[in-house]
């Protein structure tokens, strides 16, 4: 079991893509941290879209949530792909900023054989 564990938790990247069935429904979405962006490309540097959907790495997602609070007060909608862990200072911000949460009830497999060793959320800032 924890040579499969090691298949998602690697240190060669924290970067996951979306599985597709969770994917589908954001495809029209823009995405300012595409997995294999080049990079030059600074997705917390530019101004995002009406509706963005954002699967930021897992080991620095509280630059990427205070971008998407930003965005969202400028009267954006921001969806966040995250790790379900409340203990965190980004998952406290983005409660005050009025996110809602929804616990996505089954382990993610972001392209992997084997489901992740987390449970995963998505936090919704929107109208």
């Amino acid at each position: 079991m924890e040579t499969k564990m090691k298949l998602i938790l690697t240190k060669e990247t924290d970067q996951f893509p979306t599985d597709p069935w969770l994917m589908a429904l954001f495809d029209d979405w823009f995405d300012p941290c595409p997995l294999n962006a080049l990079p030059e490309t600074d997705g917390l540097a530019i101004d995002w879209e009406a509706k963005t959907y954002v699967n930021p790495p897992y080991s620095q997602p509280l630059p990427w949530v205070r971008k998407g609070i930003v965005e969202h007060q400028q009267g954006k909608i921001v969806v966040f792909l995250l790790k379900f862990d409340s203990t965190t200072q980004w998952y406290r911000e983005l409660i005050q900023a009025g996110a809602h949460i929804i616990h996505i009830g089954e382990r993610l497999h972001h392209g992997a054989r084997y489901a992740a060793p987390f449970p995963s959320m998505l936090a919704i800032l929107s109208k």
